[in-house]
């Protein structure tokens, strides 16, 4: 399941910031830039997308923890970038170097972990909680 799965791997993904980014939108702030979450997300997605193709089937990643910074502002409609490389693996925990850059400069940068799971049992177990 994780023979694969080697320090190194990595990802980038774009996308342009749209008004839907905006912390306006999250509600996480009064000025229409792109906000902490969607940087987040973006850098989650890279990290994912790092791994995807080297596990086997019925495998994946969930985020587990996230620790980043957001340095700089970007206005709507600029291009975003977001990097992650996996920087160690301690058995299904997986830890990711995480960095986003708009079109001038780094906007954030931080550390993001994500584990390995069977996706039939992660949803078992999630699903257990409609019962309670």
């Amino acid at each position: 399941m994780m023979d694969n799965i080697k320090v190194g791997l990595s990802a980038v993904i774009e996308t342009i910031s749209q008004p839907k980014d905006s912390a306006v939108n999250y509600a996480s702030g009064v000025v229409d830039v792109f906000s902490t979450p969607s940087m987040i997300a973006l850098m989650e997605c890279a990290a994912k997308n790092a791994v995807d193709l080297h596990l086997e089937k019925g495998y994946t990643t969930v985020g587990t923890r996230i620790h980043i910074k957001h340095i700089a502002a970007t206005p709507t409609g600029m291009r975003i970038k977001a990097c992650a490389e996996l920087v160690k693996r301690e058995g299904k925990k997986l830890i990711f170097k995480v960095e986003a850059y708009d079109e001038v400069e780094k906007i954030g940068e931080g550390i993001h972990e994500r584990h390995v799971v069977n996706i039939d049992k992660f949803i078992s177990r999630a699903m257990i909680k409609r019962k309670k």
